[in-house]
């Protein structure tokens, strides 16, 4: 291989589309490898961790968990802070997104409807509204995080965002961080990015 690949399934969300958001950002040529989930038992067993994404460079191992992808692209391409203590910052705000998706995936699992319906109106009460909570008390006057020059957290708090007020989730309303200003101007700032834009648009296509 030449340049670098980027594997995960194939799908414009979560984890995955992070990374292809951050590595388009950089101005990086890479190899946009997507995979069906009909595949994946198969190739499981094959990368770190047993799950995607993961990021080949050349003459490099895979590197895996996205929060790495995107810290090593951001540090590699003016994308995360230089100061230790603000990339620190910038850093559990990327593992506070981590730890709320992990948080909700065991809802996604209900399959009786009255038991799925209760258990995404409570997630949406207690702890989607505390996470909104939590991750503004961390955000100043923006747009981004760091204020005017956008970074990985800030395309990482997007893919959550974008996540949980699509309206995709039942029972979880699309109003459910309205109650966080800071964060959803951080939303919009990183939707109406040139660049994330033009990926939007390129893989629309």
């Amino acid at each position: 291989m030449n340049k670098p690949r980027l594997t995960y399934f194939d799908f414009a969300g979560s984890r995955g589309e992070e990374c292809r958001i951050a590595l388009h950002l950089a101005g990086v040529d890479f190899d946009d490898e997507r995979i069906k989930t009909a595949d994946w038992p198969a190739l499981k067993a094959s990368v770190p961790f047993g799950a995607l994404p993961v990021l080949q460079m050349p003459g490099k191992p895979l590197l895996a968990q996205s929060n790495a992808i995107l810290v090593f692209i951001g540090r590699q391409h003016g994308l995360h802070p230089l100061d230790a203590f603000e990339a620190a910052r910038h850093e559990a705000l990327m593992c506070a997104a981590e730890e709320l998706r992990h948080a909700i995936a065991p809802v996604l699992r209900i399959a009786d409807p009255d038991q799925k319906r209760a258990a995404r109106e409570a997630l949406a009460a207690n702890e989607l509204a505390t996470w909104g909570r939590q991750v503004e008390q961390q955000l100043g006057e923006g747009p981004f995080v760091s204020g005017q020059s956008i970074q990985v957290a800030d395309i990482k708090l997007y893919m959550v965002v974008r996540w949980l007020t699509a309206g995709t989730l039942d029972h979880v309303p699309g109003s459910v961080l309205d109650h966080c200003p800071k964060l959803m101007r951080l939303y919009r700032a990183v939707a109406e990015h040139p660049g994330v834009k033009a990926w939007l648009a390129k893989t629309a296509a």
